[in-house]
């Protein structure tokens, strides 16, 4: 099994109160999401929601990891003691943002 390490996605900006789809599991390569960096580029807080979403399932309380208040320029690193495992094809992770915008970076490894 190769892996590709390093960041698995650019940084990508969240627009307040939206949640986008930041990694899907494609043709069964299992992903290792190792961290997951918040930063707030406004001058307000706001909130940062991580989801772990099965391949068909929907973003709510029951796929919710991570719910963390990022203040106004800050930057808050979330990293699990054990990478979250992505394996099956469709599972993704997916971000979300409150009450204002926020950048989100993840690193990690996945197969190759």
């Amino acid at each position: 099994m190769a892996l590709e390490r390093g960041k698995l996605t650019n940084i990508v900006q969240v627009a307040a109160a939206s949640t986008v789809g930041i990694i899907t599991v494609a043709s069964s390569k299992k992903v290792y999401v190792k961290s997951i960096i918040c930063h707030q580029p406004d001058t307000t807080n706001a909130t940062a929601q991580v989801y772990f979403v099965p391949n068909g399932g929907s973003v709510g309380t029951s796929t919710r990891l991570f719910d963390v208040d990022v203040w106004a320029g800050e930057t808050v690193l979330i990293e699990p003691s054990y990478p979250l495992v992505l394996d099956t094809t469709g599972d993704s992770l997916r971000v979300g943002a409150g009450t204002s915008t926020i950048n989100f970076l993840i690193t990690g490894d996945k197969e190759s």
